[in-house]
């Protein structure tokens, strides 16, 4: 109804679409990791990973290099597991959109 008056809701309304995108993305590969039945070594890493992505998404803009370093753990960890791929896309899709991490 207030989209309609050209308002938006209070409710989020400061939320950078990145960061939204970014915990959806973590959300998504979350639960279908939880679903996935096969075990695998790794699962912890990218479980703690998830988790740790998914914490840095409720107080606002992220830090990029932690951002980056988070998704390639996970990239390791649960990257030969074909049927979490389109998942882990998503979420590096979503990791892209806060660009590169600053040189040393």
């Amino acid at each position: 109804m207030l989209r309609s008056l050209g308002q938006r809701p209070v409710t989020g309304s400061d939320d950078d679409p990145r960061v939204a995108g970014l915990r959806s993305a973590v959300s998504r590969l979350r639960r279908e990791l939880a679903a996935h039945p096969a075990e695998f070594p790794d699962r912890c890493i990218a479980e703690d990973e998830l988790a740790a992505l998914a914490a840095m998404t409720i107080d606002g803009a992220p830090e990029i290099p932690r951002l980056h370093r988070s998704l390639l753990l996970i990239a390791g960890a649960i990257g030969s597991v074909s049927a979490l791929s389109r998942g882990l896309s998503e979420v590096r899709n979503a990791v892209e959109l806060f660009g590169e991490p600053p040189r040393r």
